[in-house]
């Protein structure tokens, strides 16, 4: 299986610790701040903010949360000025990565990211170096096990505009037009099909098979190293690798 989605999958079995729920409300309440910052506070009128706060309360993120890191994106609340930046590289293996960050400290944060790259054996380019490889897509992630008839399912989709559909082990991956993701999960939600996860997504064209265990083992190292980096909100891949090798991870 490729990509980000493979990650993510390989991730719901590892257990969370205090620490990592801790990065990961970080990042939930930046992408808030964030668009609310860029579209404004109110969720009717701000798709991108209607998705980060269903985003937060699917991760359990308390409501105070949610309306202090509104208020501070509207400057209702005066808090640190983030702003979004975007990194390009290659990993072990030659995947091609992009990692979509947001940070108070542009100098602070491409330091990290170089840093992790340079453990891994990978290596940081400049902008524009991968980003070609990728669409920018709306995908939201249908639990399969929820809604077994895939059939049903792929009608449903398509008819709120879905641009492709496929499985992937228990999920259904829809993908969509960026502009349409919110409108198209709120259509699927009205048929009584709930979204596990809608987000917009760096979708490769094509895929790197990574078929040597050990740069298996190095890329996914690199991808958990960049993800738990505090300012790091999303990696995205352009792997594909095999079941079989992922049994030591």
């Amino acid at each position: 299986m490729a990509g980000h989605s493979k990650w993510k999958n390989i991730k719901h079995y590892k257990a969370a610790t205090d620490a990592k729920r801790g990065v990961l409300f970080t990042k939930l309440i930046r992408e808030i701040t964030m668009a609310a910052k860029l579209g404004g506070g109110d969720p009717a009128a701000n798709a991108r903010l209607r998705l980060a706060i269903d985003a937060g309360r699917a991760k359990s993120l308390p409501k105070d949360n949610i309306e202090r890191a509104i208020k501070n994106g509207t400057g209702e609340l005066k808090g640190n000025d983030i702003q979004e930046a975007s990194y390009e590289g290659y990993g072990p293996g030659g995947v091609a990565l992009i990692i979509d960050a947001m940070t108070d400290n542009p100098t602070r944060t491409v330091a990290d990211v170089r840093h992790k790259f340079s453990r891994a054996g990978g290596n940081l380019g400049t902008p524009g170096s991968v980003a070609f490889m990728f669409d920018k897509k709306g995908q939201i992630e249908i639990d399969a096990t929820q809604h077994a008839d895939e059939d049903a399912t792929l009608e449903a989709a398509l008819e709120a505009g879905a641009e492709d559909f496929r499985r992937e082990d228990d999920v259904y991956i829809v993908t969509t037009d960026p502009m349409s993701l919110y409108a198209v999960k709120a259509a699927l939600e009205a048929t009584g099909i709930v979204a596990s996860e809608a987000e917009i997504a760096m979708v490769p064209k094509n895929t790197v098979p990574v078929t040597n265990k050990d740069d298996v083992a190095a890329l996914f190292k690199l991808i958990e190293a960049l993800e738990d980096l505090d300012d790091v909100q999303k990696v995205w891949g352009n792997f594909d690798v095999d079941d079989a090798d992922l049994e030591d991870l």
